[in-house]
């Protein structure tokens, strides 16, 4: 083989092998980065319509999954304490969202009014957008973002 060919081929695959390994810190970046909060409205307005009909004034009974698709509409029941989270003991367990912590957040009930509370997750716990750092309370109408899971307190 002629040495220019032999040159034009080493150069072809160490490029080849710098956009390996430029695709690997791409996807380690996606990783590490997480899911971005879904944007939503402030949640303060007290009677505003959902797209569904539903009143946003009241404490939340059931939370319902908006996204993942594959998983849109499962509902889930709002007791005096509800766990969320990869593992398989937790009332609403989201065993296929990575993003999520095997014991990622808390959804209770004080004095009538239903709350969330992060326990500590990796990628935060979010309620209309804004990431809950304390007992945050939630009512009819807001979304709750755990990981890239979104459900919809109704």
């Amino acid at each position: 083989m002629p040495e220019n060919l032999l040159g034009l081929l080493k150069l072809c695959l160490l490029a080849l092998l710098y956009l390996f390994f430029l695709r690997v810190l791409w996807a380690v970046w996606a990783e590490v980065r997480g899911p971005k909060p879904a944007k939503a409205g402030n949640g303060n307005s007290p009677k505003v319509k959902t797209p569904r009909g539903r009143s946003r004034s009241g404490p939340a009974t059931r939370l319902v999954v908006d996204k993942p698709v594959a998983q849109k509409g499962t509902s889930f029941e709002i007791g005096p304490e509800v766990t969320v989270g990869r593992a398989a003991g937790c009332h609403i367990a989201l065993p296929d969202d990575t993003f999520v912590s095997q014991l990622h957040a808390r959804v209770f009930e004080r004095s009538g009014q239903v709350y969330v509370e992060d326990l500590g997750s990796t990628n935060g716990t979010y309620v209309n957008g804004h990431r809950v750092s304390a007992p945050t309370p939630m009512d009819r109408g807001d979304s709750l973002q755990v990981g890239s899971t979104i459900l919809e307190a109704v």
